[in-house]
């Protein structure tokens, strides 16, 4: 067992999350301290630009330098890994081992036999210097090198932490920008896939319209009606009839459908938007019986309360209903994801991200 400390910044913007655990790669034996390391205004202007020249880029021709945003992610990310550990205890054991995300800043699936491209900014090396200690990093790319997605990458630790706490047939609800499912069947690999946008739209609303960064709790979007005809142009993009595994970028759907409307309408649309593809998504697989829900999106009541309309068969809750961490639980997949490299064993398999086969995905800087 070693205590490893996980690192995720997500395609919202909003800081660096950090997590430490005590895991082999497979188990979990404990979960220590935890943190969040919001960007400043300054920071997130740094990382949208360089999300927005990784736009115009496309993988085609020279690569952009992106070193402003690397220092910033480099400065944060040391500042959470350091917060995590003045929250230990002096007497705890060292910390062996980081697990760093990075910054997705353009992820392109595959596409007619065609390779898929992701990248994720951040300088492992600077990092791993810096602590002290080494870090696996760039976890996506070898997925994808064997036609994977590329994503999502934290199935296999939702199944660990469902094995921990005994629990049988779920599925896992990620709410971040994009919104992702994986179904845990007793006996069977993981089945997961991006679903279609989850809080990346609405964000993206809110920061156009307001001085805000999200709608906080759903206010917005609870003041407001669903304009169906837009809804439904929302919901005729090709990405829903695609068979799984899939994966998009927060970027690939526009707020053109929902310009001209209000700033509450358009909040409940996009609202309205992301429960029902949410939805559809749960109904490929069969439709559980219950769907535990993590990531920011589960924070927003009204996206919860559209989710319930949307499967009434279903219980929809929260993954605090059963002891895990919401606010963490990327982090941590990172951290034990980390681990499982070391030991050489899959990060991903052919049911989560299509792969040609059970890939070890990452690299190590010393």
């Amino acid at each position: 067992m070693k205590r490893v400390i996980g690192l995720m910044s997500g395609t919202s913007l909003d800081g660096v999350d950090a997590a430490l655990i005590e895991t082999d790669g497979e188990d979990i034996r404990a979960y220590g301290a935890g943190t969040e390391i919001s960007y400043t205004a300054e920071d997130r202007s740094i990382l949208q630009d360089a999300v927005d020249r990784a736009l115009d880029w496309g993988f085609e021709g020279d690569q952009p330098d992106f070193t402003a945003a690397e220092d910033v992610l480099t400065r944060t990310h040391i500042a959470a890994v350091r917060a995590v550990l003045e929250s230990e205890s002096l007497s705890a054991p060292p910390v062996e081992l980081v697990g760093f995300h990075g910054q997705t800043v353009l992820h392109k699936a595959p596409k007619d036999g065609q390779a898929g491209q992701t990248l994720q900014i951040g300088d492992g090396e600077a990092l791993a210097q810096a602590l002290g200690m080494p870090v696996v990093y760039d976890f996506r790319s070898a997925d994808m090198q064997m036609g994977g997605q590329g994503a999502p990458l934290a199935p296999l630790y939702h199944r660990a932490l469902a094995n921990k706490a005994g629990l049988g047939d779920i599925a896992v609800l990620n709410l971040g920008g994009v919104a992702n499912v994986t179904w845990l069947e007793d006996g069977q690999d993981p089945i997961a896939f991006d679903t279609g946008p989850a809080n990346g739209l609405i964000d993206a609303w809110c920061q156009e319209l307001t001085d805000k960064s999200h709608d906080e709790g759903g206010k917005l979007a609870c003041a407001g009606a669903v304009d169906l005809d837009v809804l439904a142009q929302l919901m005729s993009h090709e990405f829903f009839p695609k068979a799984a595994p899939k994966s998009l970028d927060r970027w690939d759907f526009s707020l053109a459908p929902v310009r001209g409307l209000s700033l509450e309408d358009g909040a409940a649309t996009l609202t309205r938007f992301t429960a029902r593809t949410v939805a559809d998504a749960v109904r490929m697989l069969g439709e559980p019986s219950r769907v535990l829900v993590t990531g920011g999106g589960r924070h927003n009541a009204t996206l919860m309360g559209m989710l319930e309309e949307e499967l009434p068969r279903v219980q929809v809750e929260p993954v605090e209903a059963v002891g895990w961490r919401g606010d963490y639980i990327e982090a941590e997949a990172f951290a034990w994801l980390a681990a499982r490299f070391e030991r050489g064993l899959p990060t991903s398999l052919p049911s989560t991200t299509g792969a040609s086969e059970p890939v070890c995905g990452g690299r190590r800087a010393s």
